[in-house]
């Protein structure tokens, strides 16, 4: 077990996870983008069911983190993410596309924060310069991945369920800006977790682990 953590707080947003699926997967826009959008999703869920199941857990402030995403990326395969009713804010900041998905983008790095609590559980990295980077890279990295995923996916699939799942909105930068987007977040989801550690506490902890 990694940290402590209620067993009600990971319930209780399975349980509001399980609803907002269960009510956004009835009449989606583009049912196949939803059924794509949505693999990733439960692979997030079950793979933290499994690891819940072996005993891996983590803190209610990851397992909030992460939700963030979940139901980000819910929401945006119900609608798409080029259609999500983000109005307001585009309307607000003059922007000239919908920047729904950015901020589902930048949410991902949110999970920086959950590998970094599990770094410094398990004791594999002797510093703190490591334990900031080492996330960000790990984000980093799955970012640049998952475009290439979505690239291949688009290139293959029908012409409109391609552009619908890539939702680039005209933007020939759109994959580098999501990985942008990505990877900031998890700088900020890294300055987060040295934030509710302590650093006094992260330098007692870390000098544990030499």
């Amino acid at each position: 077990m990694l940290s402590r953590t209620s067993h009600r707080f990971p319930a209780i947003l399975l349980g509001l996870y399980s609803v907002v699926f269960f009510f956004l997967a009835i009449n989606p826009i583009d049912r196949q983008t939803w059924f794509v959008e949505n693999i990733t999703v439960i692979i997030i869920v079950g793979t933290l069911l499994v690891l819940y199941a072996l005993r891996v857990r983590f803190s209610s402030t990851a397992y909030a983190l992460m939700a963030v995403l979940i139901f980000l990326h819910t929401i945006g395969g119900h609608y798409t993410f080029e259609k999500v009713p983000f109005d307001w804010v585009t309307n607000y900041f003059g922007f000239a596309r919908n920047h729904f998905d950015r901020v589902a983008h930048f949410s991902v790095g949110f999970y920086a924060f959950t590998v970094a609590e599990w770094l410094l559980a398990k004791r594999l990295v002797a510093n703190r310069f490591l334990l900031f980077t080492y996330p960000v890279f790990v984000i980093a990295t799955i970012a640049m991945s998952y475009e290439l995923i979505e690239w291949i996916y688009a290139a293959n699939a029908d012409p409109l369920a391609g552009a619908a799942y890539l939702g680039s909105q005209g933007d020939i930068w759109d994959a580098q800006k999501d990985m942008l987007a990505d990877t900031l977040g998890a700088i900020m989801g890294t300055i987060f977790f040295f934030w509710v550690q302590g650093f006094r506490r992260l330098r007692t902890l870390l000098s544990q682990t030499s």
